[in-house]
């Protein structure tokens, strides 16, 4: 077996292509190995719509990247015929090395899909040895036509939480399926609010899914968001995760203290003891802020009492006592925030839970929560701060879709 039968093997190549050149030329850097790909004369190849063989036409001189040849940098030139075919006429034929469209080879565009996945889009580029914008080119074309091929006729739950995309008020709203034990996200869309279950309801249309047979959605507390369920899904009911409710308490904690530090001289390490929960693994200054915040009277205590109730409340075993410990909960925190000021964001927050009751009820009945999207939220921000930021929202939903969509056989190029 010479060098150019092993060559013919890397690449795949069947009759009639066959290398008929190679050329090292070491006056460029990095070097270049090209490699020259021809059919004999007279060569028939077949038609791209229904396989018949057919004389070539005319001929165009193409040229493709392909892998390095240990440093060099290694390119196919061939001839690419265009055929005359006696059902279908004139049509280019397909190279077996090479996708449609595409200046780079199948094992090339290949190695560069298993770099993005592990790293930086720029930082594989730099490897690669190529511009960044054509290494996303290549990306936007496998996972669109990844997507484009993902079947949701069997989702029933699914669960929507934005994610920040760039600075300033700019979101992507991710949803999950939430019956999918692996890469469970189906659907990515800038911005956020109502407007983004519309454009999930017309996804889930055009993947052989329906809105009617969804049963359930697990969501935050976002009065858009609720009022998009109740619009285009509405044979579903609706959870809101408990982690919502305590990040609203905590949220609120945090604002009375800041309004209240202004006023008085908060005990150090005050901040961090109101945001743990008391049963947690407080250091011993937390502990004597919390000492020192009760004994002071603050209302910073009081707000800080309140969110700790929440936990009772979660404690429940069943529905009944659930709705009898919650109603208790908010009659209980609404007289003790009655006509202090300071205590507003708690009092707000009790009203939005007031609000949402039976959607937050539902959290004793559904086996769904909203912890995996939140997990996966972290991932996404962590890509994004490595790769220092994406140019447009579409570059940031490509990289989501790439770490966490279901995307079966990727590299399938048709």
């Amino acid at each position: 077996m010479n060098s150019r039968d092993v060559i013919s093997l890397g690449l795949g190549l069947e009759a009639p292509w066959e290398i008929k050149g190679q050329i090292l030329d070491t006056e460029k850097v990095p070097h270049e190995l090209r490699l020259t790909i021809k059919a004999d004369r007279g060569a028939k190849y077949p038609c791209p719509v229904c396989g018949a063989m057919c004389k070539a036409h005319d001929f165009k001189v193409k040229t493709w990247r392909h892998l390095n040849f240990f440093q060099h940098h290694c390119y196919i030139t061939a001839p690419v015929p265009r055929i005359r075919c006696e059902h279908h006429g004139v049509k280019q034929i397909t190279v077996p090395w090479a996708r449609k469209g595409s200046k780079f080879t199948l094992l090339f565009e290949q190695a560069a899909m298993v770099f993005v996945r592990d790293m930086p889009v720029l930082t594989a580029a730099r490897i690669l040895e190529m511009k960044d914008k054509r290494l996303w080119r290549i990306i936007r074309h496998y996972v669109n036509q990844a997507l484009a091929r993902m079947d949701l006729s069997g989702l029933k739950a699914f669960s929507l939480d934005e994610t920040k995309s760039r600075r300033g008020h700019r979101y992507i709203t991710v949803f999950i399926d939430l019956d999918r034990k692996e890469k469970p996200v189906v659907f990515a869309t800038p911005g956020k609010g109502k407007k983004t279950l519309k454009a999930f309801k017309r996804f889930l249309a055009d993947h052989q899914g329906k809105a009617e047979n969804v049963v359930e959605v697990v969501s935050d507390m976002s009065g858009a968001f609720i009022s998009g369920i109740k619009t285009h899904f509405v044979n579903s009911n609706i959870t809101v995760d408990w982690f919502h409710v305590v990040q609203l308490f905590s949220k609120a904690v945090d604002e009375v203290r800041r309004k209240e530090a202004k006023e008085v001289r908060m005990p150090r390490a005050a901040r961090w003891a109101t945001l743990k929960a008391a049963e947690s693994d407080l250091t011993e200054k937390q502990l004597d802020a919390l000492a020192e915040l009760e004994a002071m009277d603050l209302h910073t205590a009081e707000a800080w009492r309140i969110k700790e109730l929440l936990r009772w409340v979660r404690r429940a075993t069943n529905l009944r006592a659930a709705r009898w410990r919650l109603t208790w909960f908010l009659n209980l925190a609404n007289e003790l925030c009655d006509d202090k000021k300071l205590l507003a964001p708690v009092r707000k927050a009790l009203r939005t839970v007031e609000k949402y009751r039976e959607e937050i009820l539902a959290r004793w009945i559904s086996e769904h929560s909203n912890g995996r999207i939140e997990a996966l939220n972290g991932i996404f921000q962590a890509a994004k701060v490595r790769a220092r930021g994406y140019r447009n929202d579409e570059t940031f939903i490509t990289i989501i879709y790439l770490l966490a969509a279901p995307l079966q056989n990727l590299l399938k190029s048709t």
